[in-house]
């Protein structure tokens, strides 16, 4: 178990931004892959209502973890500690703010309009009208304790590996809500006519 260890310490300290890709993205995959298992073969009283897993969406996940998000992160944090250096109380909440302020919005909007494009969808831009506020209430539930312990305790040269840790709790939860039902806009507009 040591020689793991410290041969993945190696890896962070020669080629930090491959090794944070590849443990973030395996984490994000790992996310949607657990909630799929659940909400497709556990979680299913009947036998005969389980599916198989989706892998081309696990594949959108790979692609949005690996590509998208964690070179996102790993520059956004080299960035935030040379902008706010230190762990004053004073720079904790600076970087708490312009994290989930400034990061997060971009965040969503590429989550919910790239996972859109990705699986073809008409309206690239209907879940992310629809779903992007209670995501970022969520967001704000869940990230502002985890930064916080993020930019107080872990070394810098951990915080994409911690980041994708608690990712994979995060995408657990994104997929549930990206899994919720849509309204599509004209059949709202539709039912709204037809009432009145």
């Amino acid at each position: 178990m040591a020689r793991l260890l410290n041969a993945m310490g190696t890896l962070f300290k020669k080629h930090p931004f491959i090794t944070n890709s590849a443990v973030y993205g395996s984490l994000y995959v790992g996310a949607e892959m657990s909630q799929q298992f659940l909400t497709k073969k556990v979680l299913v009283e009947n036998d005969s209502l389980k599916e198989d897993i989706d892998y081309p969406t696990i594949g959108r996940y790979a692609v949005m973890g690996t590509v998208i998000y964690a070179p996102t992160l790993y520059q956004w944090y080299k960035w935030l500690d040379r902008t706010f250096p230190g762990t004053a109380k004073k720079v904790i909440i600076k970087k708490l703010f312009v994290d989930q302020f400034v990061l997060t919005p971009y965040l969503l909007t590429v989550f919910y309009t790239g996972m859109a494009i990705m699986e073809g969808a008409d309206d690239k831009f209907l879940e992310l009208r629809q779903k992007f506020l209670p995501t970022f209430e969520r967001s704000c539930m869940f990230w502002l304790p985890a930064q916080l312990f993020n930019f107080v305790l872990i070394a810098p040269r951990f915080r994409v590996m911690y980041m994708g840790v608690c990712g994979f709790v995060w995408v657990n939860i994104l997929c549930w809500i990206k899994r919720q039902q849509t309204h599509n806009d004209n059949e709202s507009a539709v039912a709204t006519t037809n009432n009145e």
